[in-house]
C-alpha cells in the first residue's frame, strides 16, 4: 500500500483531531468533534449492515443538513465512491445520471422522498437500493439502524485504507457538449484539493464556516478542510438572504462560500444589515464569473474579506486563487482576475495547437498535476478530447499579466464571431457590469444576416427606467464598436443552472435552431 496522502485519510484525521471543539451545527443539532466522529462511525456500520462495501457506488440526494454531511463523510471513510446529486435537478436528469452511474444505493434525505419515488419509476428495472436518512415511506431508514450502533466507536477504528488511485467521488458535469459526463476524481486529486485549500486559502483563525451553497457540490469538499483546521461547519438549507444574515449574526460566522448570484443578493440588501455581518472575516466566492463592479461595491461595504477560487469539476476548486490581499481597488483590472495558479500544479495558457501563447494574448487554461481528474466514466472519447500531451484542457480562455494573474475572458467555444472580429462574451459582460445601473448581465452570440453573429446581452437592471441605448454607448466607449451589443434584452432575472450560474444554453435556445448549427 502506498504511503501517499489520500482524501480518505484526511477525512478520518479531520474527524479525530479536534475532539472537544464544536464541529457541526444544524439548528438544534450541535456536535463536538468527538460526537461527529461517533456519528460518522455509526453510519459506516449502517452502510455495512446494508451490504455496502469498499468500491461500491452510492448516490446522495438531499438539501443541506447534518445527516447529509455525515452520510458523505461515512462514504469516504468506508471507501465507497459517492456522487452528490443536486437537490433541484429534474427527475429525468436524476434518473439519467443514476442509469449512467449504476450505483448500489441511493441515499437520500426524507424531504426528497417524493422525488425519489418518481426517480424510482423512471429507473425501471435498474437495481438500486433506497436508503433514507430518516423515517419515510421509501427504503430503509439508515439513521434508525445507525442509532442502534455503539456510540463510543470512532471512524479511525473502522476504516480500511485505500490507495491513492481509488476513486472516492464521481461528479457529473454538463461540459461543453451539454451531455452529462461522470468525472472520476481520485483520492490523490481530492487530497490535493483539500491540502491546497488549507495551505493557500486565507482562513480566519476562529473558523465558523457557513455551508450555504449545496453540499452536493463544491461546499461539500470544503468540509474536511474546515474540520482539519479545527473549525465548525454551520449548515444552511436554501438561500434566503435575510435568513443568512440572521444566522451569520446569531452564530458569529467568520467564513463562508458563495456563488456570485448569492453574493449579489446580499449586496442588494440595505446597508442597515452591514452591522449584522461584522463577524465575517473570509468570504470565498467562485463557480461563475464575478462582476468586478459589484465586487468593488462589496469590498467598500464589508472590507477586504474576499477570497476567490478558480477550478472546475475536472480539477476541483484549486487551479488558482485570488487572495484577500490581492483584492485591490487601486489596481486596474485586478478584481476581474481569478488569481494566480496554486503551487501544487502546473498551469499554462496554450493555443489550439498546444503551444504557449505570448504574454497578454488569450489562451486556453491547461492544467497538469495531482489535482487533475482521471477521466470520464465509461467515456474514453471524451477523456481523450479533454487531454493533450498530459495537459487537461479546461475550455476556459484567459490572459495572464506580468505578475501572473489570470483573467478569464470566455469559454473556448463561446467566442462570438461578429463582422470578422472574435468577441469574448466575458469582455462585454464585464463592461456592462461596470455600469452603475446593471445588476447582472449574460452575453451570447445570436444569428445575424449582416454580422454573422450579433453580440446580444440579457441584462438585469437596478434602475428599470434606463434606456438600453445608454448601455450600448457605455460598452462602445469602454471596449469599442465591435463589442457594443447589437441587441439588449432587459429581463427581471437571468435563467440559472441548479448551481446558480447564468444558464447561457437556455438563452441560446431562444435564438438558435434546435437541431441546427450554433455558429453563423
Amino acid at each position: 500500500m502506498s504511503t501517499e496522502t489520500t482524501y480518505q485519510g484526511l477525512v478520518v484525521r479531520g474527524l479525530a483531531t479536534f475532539s472537544d471543539r464544536p464541529a457541526l451545527v444544524d439548528g438544534d443539532v450541535r456536535l463536538s468533534g468527538r460526537q461527529l466522529d461517533a456519528r460518522v462511525a455509526q453510519m459506516v456500520q449502517a452502510y455495512r449492515d446494508n451490504g455496502l462495501r469498499t468500491g461500491d457506488r452510492v448516490a446522495l440526494l438531499g438539501a443541506n443538513c447534518a445527516d447529509y454531511v455525515v452520510a458523505q463523510l461515512a462514504a469516504v471513510a468506508l471507501g465507497v465512491t459517492y456522487t452528490g446529486l443536486h437537490p433541484l435537478a429534474s427527475v429525468p436528469e436524476l434518473a439519467s445520471v443514476l442509469r449512467t452511474l449504476a450505483p448500489e444505493a441511493l441515499v437520500f434525505v426524507p424531504d426528497s422522498s417524493a422525488t425519489v419515488a418518481k426517480v424510482r419509476d423512471h429507473l425501471g428495472r435498474h437495481e438500486c437500493r433506497f436508503l433514507s436518512l430518516g423515517p419515510g415511506e421509501i427504503g430503509v431508514d439508515l439513521c434508525e439502524r445507525r442509532d442502534e450502533q455503539d456510540t463510543t466507536s470512532s471512524t479511525s477504528s473502522l476504516w480500511v485504507p485505500v490507495s491513492a488511485d481509488h476513486v472516492p467521488s464521481i461528479s457529473f458535469t454538463g461540459g461543453t457538449t451539454g451531455r452529462s459526463k461522470g468525472v472520476l476524481r481520485s483520492q490523490r486529486s481530492l487530497a490535493c484539493s483539500v491540502t491546497t485549500m488549507m495551505a493557500e486559502w486565507d482562513w480566519p483563525a476562529e473558523l465558523r464556516f457557513l455551508a450555504a451553497a449545496p453540499l452536493s457540490h463544491a461546499t461539500g469538499s470544503m468540509v474536511p478542510a474546515v474540520l482539519l483546521r479545527g473549525g465548525c461547519v454551520h449548515i444552511r438549507a436554501g438561500f434566503d438572504p435575510m435568513a443568512v444574515v440572521k444566522q451569520i449574526r446569531r452564530e458569529k460566522i467568520t467564513s463562508t462560500f458563495l456563488v456570485p448570484t448569492m453574493l449579489y443578493r446580499l449586496i442588494d440588501l440595505p446597508s442597515s444589515v452591514d452591522a449584522d455581518l461584522a463577524s465575517l472575516r473570509h468570504v470565498m466566492y467562485g463557480a461563475a464569473p464575478m462582476s468586478p463592479g459589484r465586487l468593488a461595491e462589496a469590498i467598500r461595504r464589508w472590507g477586504t474579506i474576499f477570497n476567490q477560487l478558480y477550478g472546475q469539476v475536472e480539477a476541483p476548486n484549486t487551479i488558482a486563487t485570488l487572495h484577500v490581499a490581492d483584492h485591490r481597488l487601486d489596481v486596474p483590472g485586478r478584481l476581474a482576475s481569478c488569481g494566480r495558479p496554486t503551487l501544487a500544479n502546473e498551469v499554462r495558457l496554450m493555443d489550439e495547437n498546444g503551444y504557449p501563447v505570448p504574454s497578454g494574448m488569450p489562451g486556453e487554461i491547461c492544467v497538469r498535476g495531482p489535482l487533475v481528474m482521471d477521466g470520464y466514466l465509461d467515456d474514453p472519447d471524451a477523456t481523450r478530447d479533454a487531454f493533450r500531451d498530459g495537459w487537461l484542457r479546461t475550455g476556459d480562455m484567459a490572459t495572464s499579466d506580468a505578475d501572473g494573474f489570470l483573467t478569464i475572458v470566455d469559454r473556448r467555444k463561446d467566442v462570438i464571431v461578429s463582422g470578422g472580429f472574435n468577441i469574448f462574451a466575458g469582455d462585454v459582460e464585464r463592461s456592462l457590469a461596470m455600469h452603475p445601473a446593471v445588476s447582472e448581465a449574460a452575453v451570447i452570440g445570436t444569428p445575424d444576416d449582416l454580422w454573422g453573429e450579433a453580440v446580444t446581452a440579457y441584462v438585469v437592471l437596478r434602475e428599470p427606467a434606463l434606456d438600453p441605448r445608454e448601455l450600448v454607448a457605455h460598452v462602445r466607449a469602454d471596449r469599442g464598436s465591435a463589442w457594443a451589443p447589437k441587441h439588449i434584452h432587459i429581463v427581471d432575472a437571468l435563467p440559472l443552472t441548479p448551481l446558480g450560474k447564468p444558464d447561457k444554453p437556455a438563452l441560446r435556445r431562444r435564438h438558435w435552431p434546435v437541431d441546427g448549427r450554433a455558429v453563423n
